[in-house]
């Protein structure tokens, strides 16, 4: 079956080894997750997002906020053109991102969305400190990334239950979790 194409981002496109540079040089505690990391694991389905859970300590969001500003972040939001979020007056800081569990943004190297923890089966939100504990590290095209376990992705993508996951995902051999 064929796939349909991709949307166009309205903004810059997806640049992974540009955004873990930069959280890396703040020294940002993250883990890629969603299909960023599925892809890193092998799942060939595209994506033109990055995706990742971030430990909620203060200094790690402050650290994360600095990140976001070199990186000319302004909010996603449904209805609006990238140009139009750029007007939104919102500080970018620590007690702003503690207080949203999940954020959607546009940044330099494309959209990211930066979440608490991954939805386990039974409705929990898994943090990034349970999270960690199963990570491993995979080694891109000049860069290394840090990505959540496959079964902790496999187990959320099954949670949201989308029918583009169950495609790319859940379908695929060797991508189920056990």
């Amino acid at each position: 079956m064929p796939r349909a194409p991709m949307p166009e981002p309205d903004g810059p496109p997806h640049d992974l080894p540009h955004l873990i540079e930069v959280l890396d040089r703040h020294g940002v505690e993250y883990l890629v997750v969603g299909g960023a990391a599925a892809f890193a694991y092998g799942v060939e389905r595209p994506t033109e997002d990055a995706d990742c859970v971030v430990r909620r300590a203060r200094a790690n969001l402050d650290r994360l906020a600095t990140a976001l500003r070199e990186m000319h972040a302004r909010l996603r939001v449904g209805g609006m053109t990238d140009a139009e979020a750029r007007m939104l007056p919102v500080q970018i800081d620590s007690a702003t991102l503690d207080m949203a569990g999940m954020s959607t943004w546009m940044i330099d190297a494309g959209p990211f969305d930066i979440l608490a923890g991954l939805e386990a089966p039974d409705g929990r939100l898994v943090p990034y400190e349970e999270l960690a504990e199963r990570a491993t590290v995979l080694h891109g095209d000049g860069f290394a990334i840090r990505v959540a376990a496959l079964d902790d992705i496999i187990r959320a993508k099954e949670r949201a239950n989308r029918p583009k996951d169950q495609e790319a995902y859940l379908n695929s051999a060797g991508f189920k979790s056990g």
